[in-house]
C-alpha cells in the first residue's frame, strides 16, 4: 500500500492533467451557457498542453546546449532533454489563445443577435425563425 501511495504522489502532475481534462470536458458537455463552454474548452486545451510538457521532461537531463565549442568531447543524446515537445507546446499556447479570442468574439456576435448566451433559448429562437 505504501508503494502504491508513493507511486500516486510521484505522478501528481498526471493526476492534475486528468482532473483538468475532466473539468473541461464536463463544462463543454453539461453547461448550457456558451461562455462556460468556451472556458471549459480552454481548460481542456490547457490540460493537454500540461500533459505534453510533463511527458517531455527527463530526470537528470540537461538542456541541449553544448558548452565545449572545440568539440573535444562527444555529446551523448541521452543526456539531453528533447526540446521539441516544449517548442510545439509554445505553438499550442498561441493557438489556444487565438481560439479563445475567436470563440469569445463569436459568442459576442451571438449575444448581439439573440440577446442571450443560453443554448436552449438560442435553439428555440432559431426554430421560430
Amino acid at each position: 500500500m505504501d508503494e502504491f501511495l508513493s507511486f500516486i504522489v510521484a505522478k501528481y502532475n498526471y493526476w492534475v492533467v486528468v482532473l483538468l481534462i475532466m473539468i473541461g470536458l464536463y463544462a463543454m458537455i453539461a453547461k448550457k451557457n456558451l461562455v462556460k463552454k468556451i472556458i471549459g474548452m480552454n481548460i481542456f486545451q490547457t490540460a493537454v498542453i500540461l500533459f505534453y510538457i510533463s511527458i517531455g521532461t527527463k530526470k537528470g537531463a540537461t538542456i541541449p546546449i553544448i558548452l565545449n565549442e572545440h568539440g573535444s568531447q562527444a555529446a551523448v543524446a541521452a543526456d539531453f532533454i528533447n526540446p521539441l515537445p516544449h517548442v510545439l507546446m509554445l505553438t499550442a499556447i498561441v493557438v489556444s489563445v487565438a481560439t479563445l479570442g475567436v470563440a469569445l468574439a463569436l459568442a459576442l456576435k451571438v449575444f448581439r443577435q439573440y440577446g442571450t448566451l443560453e443554448e436552449d433559448y438560442i435553439h428555440s429562437q432559431i426554430r421560430q425563425g
